[in-house]
């Protein structure tokens, strides 16, 4: 089992890893709409909280050996299922024609008053 880190992402706020790859798949940790250079919440509507997520995810992935065309499943966790259309919008644009299994879920709230977090299974 390797634990996957990388600068292109939020460091773990918690004892946890951004992700764990074992037997060719990788598991990402939640990734939440943090800027992983200031470590703050970026500034700006739901859309641009959904895009940070994506390209922290997409960091992870990478560092993986993976990216979002080998994602087998997403779980997405909103505060306000509102998002649920421009959420599909954004994921669209990152997911291209690929359409891995989804869970999409209301939460009352997210670490650090994000709007949307997101965890991803890909094989790697």
């Amino acid at each position: 089992m390797d634990y996957i880190a990388t600068e292109g992402a939020p460091k773990a706020i918690g004892p946890y890893s951004q992700a764990v790859r074992a037997n060719g798949m990788l598991y990402t940790s939640g990734q939440i709409s943090l800027d992983p250079k200031s470590g703050e919440i970026v500034q700006g509507d739901f859309a641009a909280q959904a895009n940070r997520v994506f390209d922290n995810l997409a960091a992870v992935l990478k560092e993986g050996g993976s990216d979002f065309s080998r994602v087998l499943k997403a779980t997405v966790y909103l505060t306000d299922l509102a998002n649920f259309q421009t959420l599909n919008s954004i994921y669209a644009e990152r997911f291209g024609d690929h359409r891995p299994a989804r869970t999409t879920v209301q939460v009352s709230a997210l670490p650090k008053g994000s709007l949307v977090e997101i965890d991803l299974v890909a094989v790697c």
